[in-house]
């Protein structure tokens, strides 16, 4: 080794030692830069079919970055990658980027959907896993909380009972990543925005085009406000608004959906017909659930042993919002939950007990829900939120903000840092931009990207009848639309919409 060599590493060990034993201030050792981002290349992730197959062309390898950047010189992470070459044998030099809903989920699972709803027809598509998800290093998923939904299904849903052993997994899920190092706060849109302008400068893409749905909006949106360099164009699917998402903003968008599917049932005479006063039934079995829950013993939809399913009010409205059934169903399910049958609702409850262990990143959803969603508003809020949308409905029902059942319980025991004030801002730019939504979505309402338009005066907004959440994978007409907006962002072909109605609903005879 050359003599400046041994210099270098002696003093090196030197530095370590005076800082471990607190001679230099932490500031001081945490002064030198983090190394720049960089794109490894590798192997793509192990998965089955039909993932699998969708990654058999594509090459991978994952994008380091440091875990916060507003600490220089500390550790970094690996967010896994994957291109998918476009189909068309020449295809458009400008790639599209995906940003998947959640927050939480594995992003590579969606790449199926993608292929098929034609995203990579003529161009490379481009697939990050969210920092925190299955595939990363670190993946903040927590299997004590899978395992707890394994036995939620035999519990009420917002049962005390139910909140005790979700605290409790909440609790050693924490426990368990903060030993390991995870620095949880580091975990939030705006690192999740400044990861994927890296990832753009890392690969030396000059342009590429914005698609992400649900959360994905949500981060997109906060990405072009913050890193508008080289997005061609963006699309956003099922939006999310930044300055809107609060947890009693959940109840709104929720209601919105079931009154959108309800009154599209009243429109067409077949339905209407057979099932006269759908939002009257609803309160009726949400409030007679919730009073006298069932208790079955129900195979799960898609095979297996029986298990023990508590239905109550709380876990119907869920299961509603969930599409289990779905919505074209929904109006059949109720009249048969009414008349004493409730297999559908509970078939579909107790498919939660089957869970993939480990792969939901929850340590990501209830970092960015914690510091995002939940600050500036209490539970109480979110029970006002609930009454104002459903006034007859029970309490206990209401107290839990849709798809967040104990949120703020959860807060108390994740504790991160209030990002409220830097999270929660419009986005305002002239990057083309296509909004879709659907009307029967009870996940993020469909009215609520006209505020997001508001932002962008070279958008183009579409709202799709009859579709629920996450509308592209859905809807042909939804994909035409969206390819002819990366050919043409500022006169994409919305003509197929105009002729579009919800699919005739489910009519079961009395």
């Amino acid at each position: 080794m050359p003599k400046h060599s041994i210099r270098a590493v002696a003093a090196a060990a030197a530095l370590s030692c005076l800082a471990a034993s607190g001679v230099l201030s932490g500031s001081a050792v945490a002064s030198a830069p983090s190394p720049a981002p960089r794109f490894v290349p590798g192997p793509c992730p192990q998965a089955t079919e039909p993932v699998g197959q969708a990654l058999s062309k594509a090459t991978c390898g994952y994008l380091e970055v440091p875990e916060n950047r507003a600490r220089p010189g500390g550790r970094t992470i690996r967010l896994a990658v994957a291109r998918i070459p476009a189909a068309s044998g020449k295809p458009a030099p400008d790639p599209v980027v995906f940003m998947a809903g959640g927050p939480g989920a594995d992003t590579f699972d969606d790449i199926p959907f993608l292929v098929d709803s034609g995203l990579n027809k003529d161009r490379e598509l481009i697939v990050m896993a969210q920092r925190g998800n299955l595939h990363d290093r670190p993946n903040l998923a927590c299997p004590e909380v899978d395992r707890f939904n394994e036995r939620a299904v035999g519990l009420g849903y917002d049962s005390g009972q139910a909140e005790r052993i979700m605290l409790k997994a909440v609790t050693d899920c924490r426990a368990r990543l903060v030993a390991d190092g995870v620095g949880l706060d580091a975990y939030n849109t705006t690192e999740n925005a400044a990861d994927f302008a890296d990832l753009r400068t890392a690969l030396r893409i000059p342009q590429w085009n914005v698609y992400g749905y649900s959360y994905g909006t949500n981060l997109a949106l906060t990405y072009l406000r913050l890193h508008p360099q080289g997005i061609r164009s963006l699309a956003i699917d099922s939006v999310s608004p930044p300055e809107s998402v609060t947890l009693p903003w959940t109840w709104e968008s929720t209601a919105e959906g079931i009154r959108n599917i309800f009154a599209a049932c009243a429109a067409q005479p077949a339905c209407n017909q057979r099932y006269p006063d759908l939002p009257g039934l609803l309160t009726e079995q949400v409030r007679k659930l919730e009073q006298n829950p069932l208790t079955l013993d129900v195979t799960p939809q898609g095979g297996g042993k029986p298990v023990r399913t508590v239905l109550d009010g709380g876990a119907l409205l869920n299961l509603i919002v969930a599409f289990t059934p779905r919505p074209q169903d929904l109006p059949a399910a109720l009249d048969e939950l009414s008349r004493g049958n409730p297999e559908r609702f509970a078939q579909a409850r107790a498919a939660g007990s089957v869970q993939k262990v480990g792969e939901f990143a929850h340590g990501l959803t209830n970092s960015i829900a914690c510091a995002e969603w939940a600050p500036g508003y209490t539970e109480s809020d979110v029970l006002k939120a609930g009454r104002k949308v459903y006034p007859d409905w029970p309490d206990t029902v209401l107290a839990q903000a849709p798809q967040l059942p104990f949120q703020y319980p959860v807060c108390g025991v994740w504790d991160v840092a209030d990002r409220a004030e830097i999270q929660r801002v419009a986005t305002a730019s002239s990057v083309p931009a296509l909004i879709v939504s659907g009307t029967f979505d009870v996940k993020t309402g469909a009215s609520w990207a006209k505020g997001v338009a508001a932002g962008l005066p070279r958008s183009t907004s579409v709202v799709v009848p009859g579709i629920g959440h996450w509308v592209v994978p859905q809807s042909p007409c939804a994909q035409r639309v969206l390819g002819s907006f990366f050919a043409r962002p500022t006169t994409p072909d919305t003509s197929c919409v105009a002729g579009l109605e919800p699919a005739p609903f489910t009519i079961v005879p009395k």
